[in-house]
C-alpha cells in the first residue's frame, strides 16, 4: 500500500466534492437497523418504504429528502420535475446511498470525530469563514449543526469507500501512457464543459429491460431536442450521483474524459446532445455546454523525497495504540536509532521493504493529510506522528527539489489516465453493489 493518489484516501477531488456540500448539502439517509428477527419499530406516521438488506427507509426520511433536493433545484433555478418522478428518482438515491454506507460498515470503515472536525475546518476555510460563522450561516437556512456533520461524515465515508474499492485497483500500464503522450500530448489541449445523464443497466440484465432502458434513453433525447431542460431531466431520470444538481461534470479535458465520451463530444457542438452512448454501467446521454481552448505547459514543482512508517489502525490496533506506538519509534530515533531499518521492521506499507522510501512525491500526489505535514518538515526532520485514512504516519523528508523533468509530464499523464478510467469503473461498481443488495419497495403498501 502506498500513499499516492489512487490509494484508498480521501484525496483532492474528494475534497472538492465536501466542500460543494455546503451548498449543496443533500442530506444522507440515518440508518434505522432492524432488530433481530423481528420487524423494526417505526411510528405510526413514519412508515417503511423500502427495505434494503436488513435496514429500512422510511416515509419521514424520503419526506426529509425531498424538501432538501427541492431546496436545492429552486436555489440552482432548475425547473421542478415532477413529484411523483423526483420521489421515485430519490428514493433509488437513497437506496444506493444506504448499500455504500453498509459495505463501509461492514468493512470497519470509520470516520471520527477529530477527522470531521478538520474537514470541516477546511469547508468553513473554502467558505472564507470560521466553524462558528459557517454553524451559525446553516442555522439561518434551517440545517441543524448536528446533521451538517452527519452528512459530512456520510460523505467522507462514501469517499473513502470509493477510493479503496474502486481507484486503488486502477492500473495504468507504461504502454498507455506511451500511448497517451504520442496521441493527446501534453503541449496543448481543449476543454469541454459537459453535464450528462446515465441510465443504469443492471447486472444479467435481460434483453427486454436493455430494450425498455434505450427506449426511454432514446425518448429523453427526443425531449431535450425538443427543448427539454437538461438539469431538469438529469435530476428526474440520471443514475449518475450527479444527477440531482442536474448532471453538470464541470470542464474536462479530453484526457480526462471517458474513452467512450471522448468520442463523441469533440464532435458537438455547444448547446447539442449526443446520441445514446452505451458503456458497461448503462445508457449515458451528454451535453456539452461550452467548450475552450488553451495549453498545458509542463511549469516547473517543488517535489519531496520522503519515507514514512505507517501503523494501520484496525479491531485489534486502536488510534491511540497506533500513535503510541509511532511516538515510542520517535523516540528511539531522537537517540540515533536508524529510521530506514525500523520502517522495515515496523511500517504496515509496502514501502517498508525499501526502509519506507517513497521516491519523490509532487503536490496532489498523496493525501492532503499526509502533504500538509510532510511540507511543514525541513529536509532531515521527522514529524510528530500524523493521521491520514490510512493510519499514522511518522514522516521523515529526505531532500527536495524543483522538477521539470520527463518523469514529471509521465506523472501528469498517469493521472490523467488513472482519474479517466476510475470514472468508468466506479459507475460500473456502483451497478454491482446495487444489484447484489437485497431490496424490498413497500411504497405502494403505504399509500
Amino acid at each position: 500500500m502506498t500513499i499516492r493518489k489512487g490509494a484508498p484516501v480521501i484525496g483532492k477531488s474528494v475534497c472538492a466534492r465536501l466542500f460543494l456540500a455546503v451548498a449543496v448539502l443533500i442530506s444522507l439517509p440515518c440508518s434505522l437497523a432492524l432488530a433481530q428477527g423481528r420487524a423494526p419499530r417505526v411510528i405510526e406516521a413514519d412508515r417503511i418504504i423500502a427495505v434494503v438488506n436488513d435496514e429500512v427507509i422510511t416515509l419521514n426520511e424520503l419526506t426529509a429528502r425531498m424538501a432538501t433536493v427541492e431546496r436545492q433545484l429552486r436555489q440552482q433555478g432548475t425547473q421542478m420535475p415532477p413529484r411523483d418522478v423526483l420521489e421515485k428518482h430519490i428514493l433509488e438515491r437513497m437506496i444506493l446511498d444506504r448499500v455504500q454506507h453498509q459495505l463501509a460498515r461492514e468493512t470497519g470503515l470509520r470516520i471520527d470525530d477529530a477527522q470531521l472536525d478538520q474537514t470541516i475546518a477546511r469547508i468553513a476555510e473554502s467558505n472564507r469563514m470560521g466553524v462558528a460563522q459557517l454553524r451559525a450561516s446553516l442555522e439561518r437556512d434551517g440545517i441543524t449543526w448536528t446533521k451538517f456533520r452527519e452528512d459530512i461524515r456520510g460523505e467522507i465515508v462514501v469517499g473513502r469507500l470509493r477510493e479503496r474499492e474502486v481507484d486503488s485497483k486502477i492500473v495504468v500500464s507504461e504502454g498507455e501512457i506511451d500511448n497517451f503522450l504520442a496521441t493527446a500530448g501534453m503541449a496543448g489541449r481543449e476543454e469541454f464543459n459537459l453535464a450528462h445523464i446515465l441510465l443504469r443497466v443492471p447486472e444479467q440484465a435481460r434483453p427486454e429491460q436493455l430494450a425498455r432502458l434505450q427506449a426511454r434513453a432514446e425518448e429523453i433525447i427526443s425531449q431535450l431536442r425538443r427543448g427539454a431542460d437538461f438539469a431538469q431531466m438529469a435530476a428526474s431520470y440520471s443514475d449518475a450521483p450527479d444527477g440531482l444538481s442536474g448532471g453538470a461534470m464541470g470542464w474536462r479535458s479530453i484526457e480526462r474524459l471517458p474513452t467512450l465520451f471522448a468520442e463523441a463530444v469533440p464532435k458537438l457542438k455547444p448547446g447539442e446532445v449526443s446520441e445514446v452512448l452505451r458503456s458497461p454501467a448503462g445508457y449515458h446521454i451528454v451535453k456539452l455546454l461550452d467548450r475552450r481552448g488553451g495549453a498545458l505547459k509542463a511549469q516547473p514543482v517543488e517535489q519531496t523525497r520522503a519515507r514514512h512508517i505507517l501503523i494501520k489502525t484496525s479491531e485489534l490496533v486502536s488510534e491511540a495504540e497506533a500513535r503510541r506506538r509511532l511516538v515510542a519509534l520517535k523516540e528511539r530515533l531522537n537517540h540515533g536509532a536508524d529510521f530506514a531499518e525500523l520502517a522495515r521492521l515496523h511500517s504496515n506499507d509496502l514501502s517498508a521493504a525499501k526502509g519506507g522510501d517513497l521516491g519523490w512525491l509532487s503536490p496532489g500526489d498523496t493525501v492532503p493529510e499526509f502533504e500538509r505535514a510532510m511540507n511543514s518538515l525541513k529536509p532531515g526532520e521527522v514529524g510528530e506522528p500524523v493521521q491520514s485514512p490510512f493510519g499514522w504516519h511518522l514522516i521523515q523528508v529526505m531532500e527536495r527539489r524543483m522538477d521539470i523533468s520527463q518523469e514529471r509530464v509521465r506523472q501528469s499523464a498517469r493521472q490523467t489516465i488513472r482519474d479517466r478510467k476510475a470514472d468508468e469503473a466506479y459507475q460500473d461498481w456502483l451497478r454491482q453493489i446495487r444489484d447484489r443488495a437485497y431490496v424490498e419497495y413497500r411504497v405502494e403498501d403505504n399509500r
